[in-house]
């Protein structure tokens, strides 16, 4: 598998698992801000790797009338202060290649969206900038689907990818999590990461909006750690009743620290120790 290098850490190969994390959407410079910090106090507490995760446009919501961002130019400013404040590496979604350029001038990571990870010609310009992409499976697509995607990155030169999993369509409004697209998605050559609150959203479960299950994002969590997943991506907010978007799939940002504890542990269990060199 290869590693992927973002900021001054590196995903993939075994490395401890990597955090990405933050709010579904900016909603304004200061709840963002302070969810931004108090992340990045609970991953220096528990040393583990974070990219700081929220869209500057929601451009996918299920309503016209969904709130959507601050979006491109806004957005990127507020990113850029909390990535040179806090020192953090951030990351936020891309929609159509002429955006893709502008975002890489400010972000560490282009995320591509479930729903476009088919487009060619964004992930090809998204691969130009040579920023590391971090893709997301469709739900409509199978784990070794993802190689022809991944192959489009590579062909503009770019093998700086992470694959993220985030469920399969299984039904109406319903998502499924299947752990074997994580060992089948690393052997496309990319470390992957594992959505687990996008995995119990319920898509457009509410009618005019979606709904979700956030009661079962931790254990999905400990599962894809288990697993073998070289990340976990989660949605975090202070009151996720009162999110914008994506709030009944959201984890309580004071519930986080002890999860990750527990996230720590498995990964620990799982990673090998190095071998003390023998003075026989």
């Amino acid at each position: 598998m290869t590693e992927v290098q973002i900021k001054n850490f590196s995903a993939g190969s075994g490395r401890p698992f990597v955090l990405v994390a933050g709010p579904c959407v900016i909603e304004d410079y200061t709840g963002v801000m302070q969810i931004a910090r108090t992340l990045k106090e609970i991953t220096n507490r528990l040393d583990i790797p974070f990219i700081f995760k929220a869209s500057y446009d929601k451009a996918n919501r299920t309503s016209i009338d969904s709130f959507r961002g601050p979006g491109i130019k806004q957005g990127l400013e507020i990113l850029s202060e909390i990535g040179r404040e806090l020192d953090v590496a951030v990351m936020s979604d891309v929609h159509s290649p002429s955006e893709a350029e502008i975002a890489a001038e400010v972000l560490d990571v282009l995320q591509i969206p479930a729903f476009l990870c088919r487009q060619t010609d964004l992930i090809v310009a998204a691969a130009r900038t040579n920023r590391p992409l971090n893709i997301k499976k469709g739900q409509f697509l199978a784990p070794w689907d993802m190689d022809h995607v991944a192959k489009k990155a590579r062909s503009a030169g770019n093998s700086r990818i992470l694959l993220t999993e985030r469920g399969a369509s299984f039904g109406y409004n319903n998502l499924v999590a299947d752990f074997r697209s994580i060992p089948i998605m690393q052997a496309l050559g990319c470390p992957v990461i594992f959505d687990a609150t996008h995995s119990v959203q319920l898509p457009g479960g509410a009618g005019g909006a979606s709904a979700g299950q956030r009661q079962f994002a931790p254990i999905l969590a400990k599962a894809a750690i288990a697993a073998g997943a070289d990340g976990l991506f989660v949605e975090v907010h202070p009151e996720p009743d009162k999110a914008l978007s994506d709030g009944p799939n959201s984890i309580r940002l004071d519930e986080l620290e002890p999860l990750l504890n527990q996230l720590k542990a498995i990964n620990n269990a799982l990673i090998k120790p190095e071998r003390t060199p023998s003075h026989d």
